[in-house]
């Protein structure tokens, strides 16, 4: 999938699992990508011909978003589309989290996407073609799972952030999300495919294409959209026991 040629792209936490394909995607498609992370990586996403640029940067630092931000603009003149990906969490106890995790939690998975998009809006609705931004969902925002309380809640501020900040941008800037189910990198698949009405779990690479998608000129009429990446969800429970597929 072409159409990126003279495109700049910025993909926060682009240097692994899905972040690393979704850059890879957009230079394929003939993009400019700068990724950035906390530490620099042995290997920087690389395709036809051309490597993504690094910048260091903990996203869930204002000034930090802002000064990524503003590096990719240095560099490559313009920012056309952003792609916060950076986010995650291992599972915690709710009845015993310390305070300390949760901010955490909600620092890179709600305020630094809040954070980096701000910055990037203002750069976006600058240029007559205007932006495009894609923040990087869960199912976890519609289906929250035990151990998951602060991430879930999180990412649901995620999606409705997505959603105000839709309304408030249009029409220069786009803002989509996805819910992004278990993917291939982060989950073993084995008995958890079997859920899945598609039968595997999403490749990065499935996650990449949609990135793709909502950042290119087929959705150009497409913000405050929610794109479900999960296969179909999964089977209700009373599906599987009634074939005998529950443990």
């Amino acid at each position: 999938m072409g159409g990126f040629d003279g495109r700049v792209v910025l993909v926060t936490g682009g240097t692994r699992g899905i972040g690393f394909a979704v850059a890879e995607a957009f230079l394929a498609a003939g993009a400019d990508v700068l990724v950035c992370g906390r530490a620099a990586p042995p290997l920087l996403p690389a395709a036809s011909g051309r490597t993504a640029v690094f910048a260091a940067a903990d996203v869930r630092d204002p000034e930090a978003a802002r000064g990524l931000v503003a590096a990719a603009r240095e560099r490559f003149g313009r920012l056309d589309v952003l792609v916060n990906n950076a986010g995650g969490s291992p599972d915690a106890d709710a009845a015993t989290v310390s305070p300390r995790f949760v901010e955490k939690v909600v620092q890179l998975n709600l305020l630094a996407p809040f954070y980096v998009g701000q910055a990037a809006n203002l750069v976006m609705r600058e240029q007559p073609e205007g932006g495009s931004i894609v923040n990087i969902g869960s199912v976890s925002a519609h289906q929250p799972q035990p151990g998951t309380a602060a991430y879930s809640a999180a990412k649901a501020g995620l999606l409705a952030l997505t959603r105000a900040l839709a309304l408030e941008w249009a029409p220069l800037v786009r803002v989509n999300h996805l819910t992004v189910g278990p993917v291939e990198a982060e989950a073993e698949s084995g008995p958890a495919a079997g859920v899945v009405p598609m039968g595997r779990l999403a490749t990065p690479q499935d996650v990449a294409a949609a990135c793709l998608y909502l950042s290119g000129p087929t959705a150009a009429y497409l913000t405050g959209a929610d794109l479900a990446i999960h296969g179909g969800g999964e089977y209700p429970a009373r599906y599987l026991a009634a074939r005998g597929q529950l443990p």
